[in-house]
């Protein structure tokens, strides 16, 4: 879960024939690895059904099967030359990279968020201020225009 609430959801992932290969509550961040049996529609469902107040951005990765080799005869019986073992350590070195970016990715969007959410945050509370200290001089100056006002007092005479 990238943003919102308490960063947890619901998953469950299921086979073509609807039996439950995984199933977990309130996780903010998991792993699953298995070996697909059949062929078929396999169905994965994220619920966000106990915290309905907060919309909630998730983000999934699918690493579907091998790599293919990077060189037709990379599985032949005899050694790599240098060039080709090279080759293949960079390769591999590029994958995990590739991982490690998509990490710090998710690390930017969810910092981007609160960031954002924050800003939000100052925006109305520099808005509520601004009126109140608006309200606040206002009644200042009346309640000085009061104090040097000139208060005419009117007699009145009672029977004669």
């Amino acid at each position: 879960v990238i943003t919102g609430g308490h960063y947890d959801v619901d998953c469950r992932l299921e086979d073509p024939d609807g039996i439950v290969l995984y199933k977990e509550m309130k996780k903010q961040y998991d792993s699953f690895t298995f070996t697909a049996t059949r062929n078929g529609t396999y169905k994965f469902c994220f619920s966000n059904e106990f915290s309905t107040f907060t919309h909630k951005t998730v983000y999934f990765d699918f690493q579907v099967g091998e790599d293919p080799p990077l060189f037709p005869s990379e599985n032949r019986a005899t050694a790599l030359t240098q060039m080709e073992s090279a080759c293949v350590s960079i390769h591999e070195a590029l994958k995990s990279v590739i991982d490690y970016q998509t990490h710090f990715r998710l690390r930017e969007a969810q910092g981007r968020s609160r960031a954002e959410d924050l800003n939000t945050r100052v925006a109305y509370w520099s808005i509520g201020e601004a009126i109140i200290l608006l309200v606040v001089s206002i009644g200042q100056v009346f309640l000085l225009k009061s104090f040097f006002s000139d208060k005419r007092t009117t007699t009145t005479r009672v029977g004669s």
